[in-house]
């Protein structure tokens, strides 16, 4: 519709304004009144030449002309002959120095006033070029070229006006094509919907075979929610012209605005089969689908079925990259990755597909994958946020801690408050056994969410760590007047005091809510046996660190416990034997080599 306004808005400018960049110069151009009124012989000859020098487009010598004129007489008519002349070689100080003169002599002169008009319109003085049309409509009230040019200036900035000019243009004329097409856009700009329809209706009557009228009617009908007249009024141009898919969108539109998709898409169904229609412009359907299966997911099967039939076509990338979304969706994580993975073939410089395949790989726990992926994409978008961030994550949780601190650190330097980024590059930091700066990153993403439990939580294991007890067990506490409920923060606090030996009861109740939320937690049930086992309790000790032990049979740490509680219980035998049955399984522990050396705790 917009296009189709414009062009019938252009052809009425054309029809009925005047010119704001030129003069147009008539036959007779410069006769001030006669050259009778010229006293001068002199001052004729000069204006006569200057005249014929007009003609031929000499205007320079016709200027000088003029000024010789008007130098032997001072006349209306030759100031205004100068001014259009100046008016025409752009020198718009002198053109409005002499047409002011001109009407100084002869204010009642409409001719004067037009050049006035276009001095200040070609000066961009608005305001003034319209005081001079509202002065030659009061000279001549049946000047319709005024109207319309004091119209055309007022459309802008003051509709209401403008809408007056053209009522009463329209009084002059009679209905006239060119303004009733004016006065519908304006009050459609107004808001006023009903009196454009009507005045539209009204232009339909001066032309009923105007085929973009009737479609701007319709248009005008959408807007102002009369679907039903619109589709009455579509049927009726789809029985001459059952060809125009244009009549069809219009029609699909309404279907949407009703909320009735399954229809519209029988109207769309014809648009997207056809070979004419651009598949830009396919694609802008899907996506109006896509957007709205975004919230409502029984959609997703008919803008499946749309991208499918475009897949079919062609091998665009922005298809596949919709497929993706829509397999994303649809939790076919496979073939959302196939999906993605010839988005990035097709198109390698979209860095979103990257980022949609790696991350696809590390929801999926295929970290390795998208290590793999995002590596060969941060060469190619060494910049990009989520891919460093992604990457580096990947890598963290293969372990791959100093690999994946460059990218983690490449995150926060781009996007210094983000809370994954930080969080994740302080605990890559805290495992590289750089706890200052882990406390650092950790403490910042803290200042953007102050109450996020892992958070403080991490804090607190990384204070335990450097035997910050007081800090430590501020951080823990917080923790829990937070979430009283977090196993991870009751099993770490309860594990920490128990090693210092510690408020070893409330540790106790720690670890056993630990245990009640997770019993199939092997980490947990050790904390509680360990607890116990500081308490002296080695046979609640041993039940518990057996259970663990019986999940997690190749933990160098439950066996070593194991031991532990043996030679405790006197069974120093035993407590050998499973002391070096852990140390096989961790070499690196330099404290449980000591021990098995001396042969005692």
């Amino acid at each position: 519709m917009l296009k189709n306004t414009i062009i019938i808005f252009g052809l009425a400018f054309l029809l009925f304004g005047c010119s704001s960049d030129k003069v147009q110069k008539s036959d007779d151009d410069g006769l001030p009144d006669s050259t009778e009124s010229l006293q001068s012989k002199e001052a004729i000859e000069h204006f006569v030449d200057g005249s014929i020098a007009d003609a031929k487009g000499d205007y320079s010598t016709a200027i000088l002309e003029y000024q010789d004129a008007l130098r032997m007489d001072p006349k209306a008519g030759v100031y205004y002959a100068l001014a259009k002349d100046y008016l025409l070689t752009n020198k718009l100080s002198l053109a409005l120095s002499n047409i002011n003169s001109a009407i100084k002599l002869d204010s009642t002169n409409v001719d004067y006033f037009n050049v006035l008009a276009d001095v200040y319109t070609n000066g961009h003085q608005i305001d003034s070029a319209a005081a001079a049309y509202e002065k030659i409509i009061k000279l001549d009230s049946g000047n319709v070229a005024a109207y319309y040019n004091l119209a055309n200036i007022y459309q802008q900035s003051k509709p209401l006006q403008a809408l007056n000019m053209y009522q009463k243009l329209l009084t002059i004329t009679g209905p006239e094509w060119s303004v009733l097409a004016r006065i519908a856009e304006l009050y459609e700009r107004l808001g006023n919907m009903d009196e454009s329809v009507k005045t539209i209706e009204q232009l339909l009557t001066l032309d009923p075979s105007n085929v973009e009228v009737r479609k701007l009617l319709i248009e005008s009908y959408i807007k102002e929610n009369k679907f039903d007249k619109a589709i009455s009024a579509i049927d009726e141009l789809e029985a001459k012209f059952p060809e125009d898919l244009s009549l069809r969108e219009m029609k699909a539109q309404i279907f949407l605005q009703q909320d009735n998709w399954q229809k519209a898409m029988d109207e769309y169904r014809v648009i997207l089969e056809s070979p004419a229609v651009p598949l830009e412009s396919k694609i802008k359907i899907g996506s109006i689908y896509l957007t709205q299966a975004m919230r409502d997911s029984t959609l997703l099967p008919v803008t499946r079925e749309v991208f499918e039939k475009l897949d079919r076509d062609t091998t665009n990338w922005q298809v596949k990259m919709v497929l993706g979304e829509i397999d994303l969706r649809e939790r076919r994580d496979s073939a959302a990755i196939s999906e993605f993975k010839q988005v990035t073939e097709l198109a390698r410089w979209n860095a979103d597909a990257w980022t949609r395949l790696g991350g696809l790989y590390f929801d999926s726990r295929k970290y390795e994958e998208a290590a793999k992926i995002l590596k060969e994409a941060v060469v190619n978008f060494p910049d990009n946020f989520p891919i460093n961030l992604i990457l580096g994550l990947s890598l963290s949780q293969m372990n791959s801690y100093s690999e994946a601190k460059p990218y983690l650190e490449k995150a926060v330097n781009l996007n210094p408050k983000d809370l994954t980024a930080l969080s994740a590059y302080g605990y890559t930091l805290n495992q590289l056994k750089e706890p200052e700066a882990a406390v650092h990153y950790i403490k910042e993403a803290l200042n953007l969410d102050s109450n996020n439990v892992d958070l403080i939580g991490t804090l607190g294991l990384i204070y335990n760590a450097q035997k910050k007890w007081p800090e430590c067990d501020s951080a823990y506490s917080k923790a829990l007047s937070l979430d009283s409920n977090n196993v991870l923060i009751l099993n770490n606090y309860a594990y920490s005091l128990a090693e210092r030996g510690l408020r070893l009861p409330e540790a106790l109740k720690m670890a056993e809510k630990a245990v009640s939320i997770e019993p199939g937690n092997s980490s947990y049930l050790d904390t509680y046996g360990w607890v116990f086992f500081k308490m002296g309790n080695y046979e609640k000790a041993e039940e518990y660190i057996r259970k663990a032990i019986a999940i997690d049979s190749s933990n160098s740490t439950l066996i070593e416990h194991l031991g532990d509680i043996n030679f405790k219980a006197g069974k120093k035998g035993k407590a050998l034997e499973m002391w070096h049955e852990a140390y096989q399984l961790n070499t690196d522990n330099t404290e449980l080599k000591t021990k098995i050396e001396k042969g005692e705790l």
